[in-house]
């Protein structure tokens, strides 16, 4: 297997798969974000009083002050529940002995957590992905089926 090539595909289909979440309900315009750990989904609420939700796995952190990016399945504040997706990348990182896959923390940039969050997208059958920004460390997702509501 060309690691490179499926990773480059992996990333393509996480794009189309978010321009067309963009298109239909406007992802990038979310006033703001939320993960309920509890019941293990991702709130994304917008100014017109839409909620979207949708289940929720959590890839993994990357700290913008030192360049590390911290598998969810091996940070102790994610839920191990949350982490499956993440699980899948490393148990894909052991089987091609990939150590990056399957080390809990590496040094890594913004281009490579996308990364590793097109493959942990793909490799869950994840409905797209997102980059949580709550002024630390961003945090890396995939979400599942969306329910879409309006609130008044």
């Amino acid at each position: 297997m060309d690691i490179d090539q499926y990773i480059k595909a992996s990333l393509e289909g996480l794009r189309m798969q978010m321009a067309a979440h963009e298109a239909t309900w406007g992802i990038g315009s979310a006033r703001s974000w939320d993960v309920n750990q509890n019941d293990e989904s991702i709130i994304w609420k917008f100014s017109d009083g839409r909620v979207v939700k949708a289940p929720v796995q959590i890839v993994g952190t990357l700290n913008p002050d030192d360049g590390s990016f911290l598998w969810a399945w091996d940070n102790p504040s994610v839920q191990m529940s949350l982490s499956g997706a993440a699980q899948l990348v490393k148990d894909f990182g052991l089987k091609h002995g990939l150590a990056e896959f399957a080390t809990a923390k590496v040094t890594a940039g913004e281009k490579r957590a996308w990364e590793f969050t097109a493959l942990a997208c793909r490799l869950a059958s994840a409905n797209g992905a997102y980059r949580g920004l709550s002024g630390g460390p961003a945090v890396f997702m995939t979400f599942g089926e969306l329910n879409i509501s309006k609130r008044d």
